[in-house]
């Protein structure tokens, strides 16, 4: 396993930015963008592009924990990454979440 291929804790955000709002696009930088939501108290991450088309999901309509591609309606689990409907018919990649105070950090 290469430098680049471990999964590190990056700080991506603060409770605090959350308040207005229920996402956040992070990008870690190349392939890695993901999409930071924060559903009943609880925030979730996953890839920010659909397993489908690869079109972003982070406009996308979030009903409790179900997220739903803008572009074509295919719907993901935003807890475990699971696709929930055509087209879609793989899931999308999830990263574990932890808070360290006001500090939100995926690893990724």
């Amino acid at each position: 396993m290469g430098l680049f291929d471990s999964k590190e804790w990056h700080e991506v955000a603060t409770v605090g930015e959350f308040e207005e709002t229920d996402r956040k696009l992070v990008d870690l930088g190349g392939e890695k963008q993901i999409g930071l939501f924060k559903v009943d108290g609880q925030f979730h991450a996953v890839s920010a592009w659909c397993s489908h088309q690869r079109m972003s999901l982070i406009s996308g309509d979030l009903a409790g924990c179900e997220l739903t591609c803008p572009f074509h309606g295919a719907r993901f689990d935003i807890r475990n990454g699971q696709q929930l409907s055509l087209p879609a018919t793989k899931p999308i990649p999830t990263f574990k979440v932890k808070i360290e105070g006001e500090k939100i950090l995926v690893k990724a």
